[in-house]
């Protein structure tokens, strides 16, 4: 590997570390630069969920204050996603990729369906504003979403934050950077699950330099994602989680 492919690369992990905290589908950025530089598909899309998971760290820290006495519903999330992601990275390593891709894109557009319409449902469901219970089937739809969202971001990644916000935008009345917060943190779990599993069943497909090149850059960018990400407003973070979205879909089905 050339010194400029190694800048570029670290680059590339940056700005999907700055995006990942912020909305999600950072990987958009550092699959097709590690395939530009003749990365194999499978070495790339291991070694980059590896390498992201530093990115993962410094983004959940930086919302740290969002997450203050959210402890109760990380406690019940989390162990889907890390089931999920399970699923996902062992599904990555048995099927092609086009059995489990193909369905992707319809699942990023119900996402951004839900960010859009996340205001309107959530004022049908609560009429009253915060104080009316949360409907019974809440809980149980959002832990589905959780578990599959986990499967899918241990699958292959791009996009994995959308899902879940699109998710939390519907069924939460929390405020949209706590959600946020819970994003970045479950998508954590999922690329730290998901990376265990590939060090031990898929060494052989790990290229520990394009590893190390995304995890330093993916760090920085994570810090700057959390910084920038926190200030950004309700309807503008709305915004920018359709625009990715959007391009992500264009991306996965014209550009695969």
């Amino acid at each position: 590997m050339s010194f400029w492919s190694a800048v570029a690369i670290t680059l590339a992990g940056t700005g999907a570390g700055l995006i990942n905290t912020i909305v999600g589908s950072g990987t958009l950025i550092t699959f097709p630069t590690l395939l530009f530089f003749g990365v194999n598909p499978l070495v790339a899309n291991v070694s980059n969920n590896i390498g992201m998971v530093a990115g993962g760290v410094t983004g959940s820290w930086g919302y740290r204050h969002e997450l203050g006495g959210q402890a109760p519903a990380l406690r019940r999330l989390m162990p889907l996603s890390f089931v999920g992601s399970v699923v996902g990275a062992g599904l990555l390593l048995v099927l092609p990729a086009t059995a489990f891709r193909a369905i992707v894109p319809g699942l990023i557009l119900i996402a951004l369906v839900l960010v859009l319409a996340g205001p309107r449902i959530q004022a049908r469901a609560h009429p009253e504003g915060g104080g009316t219970p949360t409907p019974a089937w809440h809980a149980p739809a959002m832990g589905v979403g959780v578990f599959v969202a986990g499967v899918y971001g241990g699958y292959f990644g791009a996009a994995q934050g959308v899902l879940l916000m699109g998710l939390f935008s519907a069924l939460s009345l929390e405020p949209l950077q706590r959600l946020n917060g819970y994003k970045n943190v479950l998508a954590l779990v999922v690329n730290f699950v998901a990376a265990a599993v590939f060090v031990v069943f898929a060494r052989d497909h790990i290229d520990w330099l394009v590893v190390l090149l995304i995890a330093v850059g993916a760090f920085t960018g994570g810090i700057i994602g959390a910084r920038v990400g926190r200030r950004i407003p309700p309807n503008a973070l709305r915004a920018l989680i359709i625009a990715i979205g959007l391009v992500a879909v264009v991306k996965l089905v014209w550009f695969p």
